[in-house]
């Protein structure tokens, strides 16, 4: 696992990427504390997750925004980052009336703010701007709306072990079996024999998550961890789309073994939407 390199009395070893391109020892390790902290929070005071998607947000919509100005692209970031923290805190209290009041609000504040730029860019900048807060905090407020029930904690496990499965499936299929390109010209790495390990691994835990956290039927579970793996992997594919056209290897490099949060969160965002819809459809 350790390249060599030269320069003292002794060879120093340092980590190697993995078959899939990472740190896999880093990753993991990040993985694990990420992980731990999400559980801490939905085992104690479940409304504390809302500030860990919050503060999740505010980090991504700082690296999206960073990404985009290095291609020349200003994003509104201070309408984005107080209009995104908007969005996601009155989704708890309020829910979809509250969010989308938010995101209309940030909408017309990042219209004005860009006026200070005139004319040339308005457009492009304006568009990069509410592209950033509906990807980003809007669609992380689905994440904090699964708490707001009874059930609100079971709900969000369901939905972060169904990504995270879909991740681990996904990359132990796709290192050890890959062979067929799932999209060459977006994610090389990316196979279909990593996308049925996904689906595989996806179907059953959301089986089993969905039965025993929330008390619903196995099918409704394995069509909502099928529906997380769609919508994964297409956070995953859109992800690599916009750094492809930006022309950068990641959003970041916050997080060992990954790159920027939103590198993470990219994945995460999209099946948010899908777990908060599919479950106020499954689960009363």
């Amino acid at each position: 696992m350790g390249a060599q390199v030269a320069g003292g009395p002794a060879d120093v070893p340092t980590s190697k990427p993995s078959r899939a391109g990472r740190d896999l020892r880093a990753a993991i390790l990040v993985g694990v504390g990420l992980g731990a902290m999400i559980i801490a929070s939905l085992l104690t005071v479940k409304e504390t997750f809302i500030g860990i998607v919050a503060a999740a947000a505010a980090v991504s919509t700082w690296e999206i925004a960073n990404a985009f100005k290095k291609a020349g692209i200003n994003v509104a970031l201070w309408p984005a980052l107080i209009g995104g923290q908007a969005i996601i805190w009155l989704s708890w209290p309020l829910e979809r009336s509250g969010m989308m009041t938010a995101f209309v609000v940030t909408v017309l504040v990042c219209m004005i703010w860009r006026f200070r730029g005139g004319s040339d860019g308005y457009l492009r900048d304006l568009s990069a701007s509410v592209f950033t807060v509906a990807y980003v905090p809007l669609f992380a407020a689905f994440a904090a709306m699964l708490v707001v029930p009874e059930d609100g904690a079971g709900r969000a496990f369901a939905f972060i072990i169904g990504v995270v499965l879909s991740d681990v499936g996904g990359y132990a299929a796709g290192v050890f079996l890959g062979k067929h390109p799932m999209a060459p010209t977006i994610s090389p790495k990316k196979s279909w024999e990593g996308f049925a390990g996904s689906l595989t691994a996806g179907v059953v835990g959301g089986a089993i998550t969905v039965t025993t956290l929330l008390d619903g039927q196995w099918w409704q579970g394995a069509l909502f961890g099928a529906a997380l793996v769609v919508t994964a992997t297409a956070g995953d594919l859109v992800e690599s789309l916009i750094k492809r056209d930006l022309g950068i290897k990641d959003m970041g490099t916050l997080l060992p073994g990954h790159g920027g949060l939103m590198d993470r969160m990219d994945s995460l965002l999209p099946s948010a939407v899908a777990s908060w819809l599919l479950l106020h459809l499954f689960v009363q």
